[in-house]
């Protein structure tokens, strides 16, 4: 039935996307280059812009980047209808449940094997390898309740969720497998009111005070600007969401330099250093793109990393 159901919903929103195009986007690569997806969020767009710095630098062509697409699904949905041909981030853990519509895999190299394998055969794209640090969904609280309760983990709200209102982001909602039904039965508590709320929005409710618990990404840098603590995730609710590009194997094959060029990008990232490029972007308030584009010239666009095109570094 899940499998039906999958069909059905990808099959009735081709037929929309077919229609009329995405806001903001052209045609596919044969008339207007490569188009890179990146997203909504600061990390989204920076992870587009450093795709975008990339092909600019190897190959000889103006990309073209989209980052008003707010769901992984109209994401999705640009690489299969032609309207763009690399996805410069996508997570292991959305695409396993989302797109594939498999259930939660808790190892991730098993979950990286599933979403390699899936996206080839399914979407005839390409997964390449991780750019080195894991986006997931954490539970977060104020440094300030974090002390008052001895919070740690996310059970450590057991005794106190009754009084306490949390915002979480909207998908997650309705997600199988690792969403707010898994969780109520993983953990077995509920929160006084869930408030469904655009993702990007959480930190500075919980900051304001208008929130008290807000689930929101690993990696983002309100989490250091505003002092947030993250809730260690001890009973493996969340799957791993390791981030890399995507690309369609049409667009590799028009242009071949593009698989040597995002291999490179493997490994090039950590946590930390995520978090340090959201943070620059949203406290500070630097563009994405020249965040971007300083990590590119700082790392000399990975010139010296030598990569096996059928794998990754060598």
């Amino acid at each position: 039935m899940k499998k039906i159901q999958k069909i059905a919903a990808l099959f009735m929103t081709a037929i929309v996307l077919s229609s009329c195009s995405l806001p903001g986007l052209g045609g596919g690569f044969n008339e207007e280059g490569i188009t890179i997806t990146g997203g909504s969020t600061t990390e989204q767009q920076i992870a587009g812009y450093i795709v975008e710095g990339m092909v600019e630098h190897y190959i000889d062509i103006d990309a073209q980047i989209v980052n008003n697409l707010g769901s992984s699904t109209l994401n999705h949905q640009a690489l299969i209808g032609g309207d763009a041909n690399v996805a410069a981030i996508k997570y292991t853990g959305t695409s396993l449940t989302g797109e594939l519509g498999q259930d939660p895999i808790t190892d991730p190299e098993k979950a990286l094997d599933v979403v390699v394998d899936g996206f080839a055969a399914e979407f005839d794209q390409k997964w390449f390898p991780t750019y080195g640090f894991a986006n997931t969904y954490a539970f977060m609280v104020t440094q300030e309740l974090a002390e008052e309760y001895d919070l740690v983990t996310i059970s450590d709200l057991e005794d106190i969720a009754g009084e306490l209102d949390a915002g979480v982001d909207t998908s997650w909602i309705q997600r199988e497998g690792d969403g707010y039904e898994a969780f109520l039965d993983t953990y077995s508590f509920d929160f006084n009111r869930v408030y469904p709320m655009q993702i990007g929005l959480v930190y500075n409710a919980l900051q304001a005070g208008e929130m008290d618990v807000v689930l929101g990404y690993s990696t983002d840098g309100r989490i250091k600007s505003y002092d947030l603590v993250v809730l260690e995730d001890d009973k493996q609710l969340f799957p791993p969401y390791n981030a890399s590009p995507v690309a369609t194997f049409e667009v590799l094959e028009a242009y071949p330099e593009l698989n040597g060029l995002l291999l490179k990008l493997q490994n090039s990232i950590t946590d930390e250093k995520m978090q340090e490029l959201n943070y620059i972007s949203d406290n500070n308030l630097v563009e994405p793109k020249v965040v971007a584009d300083d990590f590119l010239k700082e790392n000399n666009y990975f010139e010296d990393v030598k990569v096996n095109e059928e794998g990754g570094e060598q």
